[in-house]
């Protein structure tokens, strides 16, 4: 039976169950997690949170210790990195330095023994998508840093992975140039419908480029959703912290009326029916 993601689409990836220990320390506790076809899905959170070991799990860098995980239902949990539709882009760019451009986009191509008439016009197709049809025959060190991080992107989507997983890939570039990428990766992720998976620390980026978001912390989900129901419907205080500026209150739920009493009993309206985590019931 096919498993359902958001909006009832068949889910590109399905964890199950899945944790991660290394020797005493667990690093990931047991999570459930449903990325739809064609999903632009963040895992965001602070520094050891667990999103990068989550991410390495799908893209197969590490075993789980318990768990399944399925990649368009067929289980991949056991298969090493070559043998998964995933690629992956790494902050690092991790491009070959004595390779053109055009010959970095199209190592993978080579390593499959893709015929050369096909493999250059993917390759054409694939700088062309990250706009850099001229750049073919530079070294990446002739590149910029953000011309490197699309030659990264165009060589991890030349190969047509079911899913592109990307490891905080602006990480290491300057505000204003991660700005445009930000732009012009959800712009390529409209232009090929490919599922991303995208790993971030920062809260701007996660609410301006994904569909749905899975806020981490200390190895587990905290929750997941949407932009606009992370933000104004957190269901922990640590979401609510951690998403924008945050004022609490300790409140009484006195009944479920949509109404909470501040300490001085004064009764404020609540935007939801006040048995949310963050309230102190009475």
């Amino acid at each position: 039976m096919s498993v359902q993601a958001a909006g009832n689409q068949p889910a590109a990836i399905s964890v199950r169950g899945v944790t991660k220990r290394y020797g005493p320390q667990l690093a990931l506790k047991p999570i459930e997690l449903e990325i739809a076809e064609g999903e632009f899905f963040c895992l965001l959170g602070p520094s050891g949170c667990g999103k990068t070991t989550t991410l390495n799990l799908i893209g197969g860098f590490v075993a789980p210790t318990a768990g399944e995980i399925f990649i368009r239902d067929q289980r991949v949990d056991r298969l090493p990195p070559h043998r998964r539709s995933v690629n992956t882009v790494f902050q690092s760019y991790a491009l070959f330095p004595h390779m053109t451009v055009r010959a970095n986009v199209g190592f993978g191509l080579k390593m499959a023994r893709v015929p050369s008439g096909e493999s250059a016009g993917r390759i054409d197709e694939a700088l062309a998508l990250v706009g850099l049809e001229a750049f073919g025959e530079r070294l990446p060190t002739q590149l910029s840093g953000g011309q490197q991080q699309r030659v990264a992107v165009a060589r991890a989507l030349v190969n047509r992975p079911a899913v592109l997983l990307l490891d905080e890939p602006l990480g290491a570039l300057d505000l204003k140039l991660r700005k445009r990428l930000q732009i012009e990766l959800s712009q390529i992720h409209r232009d090929v419908g490919t599922t991303f998976v995208y790993v971030t620390h920062d809260q701007e980026e996660a609410m301006s480029m994904s569909t749905r978001i899975a806020v981490l912390n200390d190895g587990q989900i905290e929750q997941i959703g949407t932009p606009s129901e992370i933000y104004y419907r957190p269901q922990s205080r640590f979401v609510a912290d951690f998403i924008g500026e945050s004022n609490f209150l300790e409140v009484d739920v006195r009944s479920q009326n949509g109404v909470v009493h501040l300490a001085d009993g004064r009764p404020v309206p609540c935007a939801t029916d006040g048995t949310g985590r963050s309230g102190r019931r009475r």
